[in-house]
């Protein structure tokens, strides 16, 4: 690379099976601002948020067959997202590696740690009561971060500590999750490669 000119640190990803397409470009080094359109407001209304916190600049379009269910189509979009997401980070070098945010939304709090390390490992300790926030099942979101997290290959646990509104317990672990992520991606510019003894993640 040219001495002076910055890396750009952008993924693009799509997947198409006989029930989903999707498709998702992703800068890193974004604004926040996203376009996302998945048939599914509820889940882009919490991508949009995730986007926004994460100072991500994200583009998402994804159709599937939810007259039949939308566990396709949220799981398929969590699956690309992480594969555009680990395109992005390329090697990892020079990223801190570690993000961890905690977020209130009125009565509800949750924090999410984050380790970039190249192994995927989702711990998802979110006690809500079951139930539906319009269309979205509350147990949507573990399959959409549990499939994220293995195209990733990142090890996340996301901590509900208290909450009793479903919509505010999922916009406090989306937001919560953008914002660790935000941190774990961002440079350290003491680091020379990546953060780790071995000399690789």
């Amino acid at each position: 690379m040219h001495p002076g000119k910055k890396m750009t640190r952008k993924g693009e990803r799509s997947r198409e099976t006989s029930e989903t397409q999707v498709r998702v470009e992703i800068d890193l080094d974004g604004d926040g601002s996203s376009s996302i359109s998945t048939t599914v407001p509820f889940f882009d209304h919490m991508l949009t948020l995730m986007a926004k916190h994460g100072f991500l600049t994200v583009s998402i379009e994804a159709r599937g067959d939810t007259e039949v269910d939308l566990h396709h189509t949220v799981e398929d979009t969590g699956i690309t997202l992480g594969e555009a997401l680990n395109s992005a980070l390329g090697d990892r070098s020079g990223i801190r590696r570690y993000g961890q945010a905690t977020v209130p939304m009125d009565e509800a709090l949750a924090t999410v740690n984050i380790d970039l390390c190249s192994r995927p490992y989702l711990v998802y300790n979110v006690e809500a009561a079951p139930g539906r926030d319009g269309a979205f099942d509350i147990d949507l979101a573990e399959q959409f971060f549990r499939a994220l997290v293995s195209s990733l290959a990142a090890t996340v646990h996301l901590n509900l500590h208290y909450g009793a509104n479903q919509h505010h317990v999922l916009e406090a672990l989306f937001k919560a999750f953008g914002r660790a992520l935000a941190e774990a991606v961002s440079p350290d510019p003491r680091l020379k490669g990546v953060l780790s003894t071995k000399g690789s993640l």
